[in-house]
């Protein structure tokens, strides 16, 4: 899927249809997420608290901290 964006594609929108489509079919509950637990805003308490999880071994999902910025 990140194939024709990274390679500009002449179908890149395509990228854009798969993810609406994922999107909807979550909404509806056809799809299930792998979100495990969620965290908040990333800081340092909260940084510690997921890499502690994930140390324990008992982590299930993905584990998602929010605020990164791509700058």
């Amino acid at each position: 899927m990140f194939a024709r964006p990274l390679f500009e594609t002449p179908d890149m929108i395509c990228k854009n249809q798969l993810l609406e489509r994922v999107s909807a079919l979550i909404d509806q509950r056809r799809l299930k997420t792998t979100l495990g637990q969620h965290f908040g805003g990333i800081d340092a308490a909260n940084l510690r608290h997921a890499h502690a999880l994930i140390e324990s071994n008992s982590a299930r999902g993905k584990i998602v901290l929010e605020g990164f910025s791509a700058d």
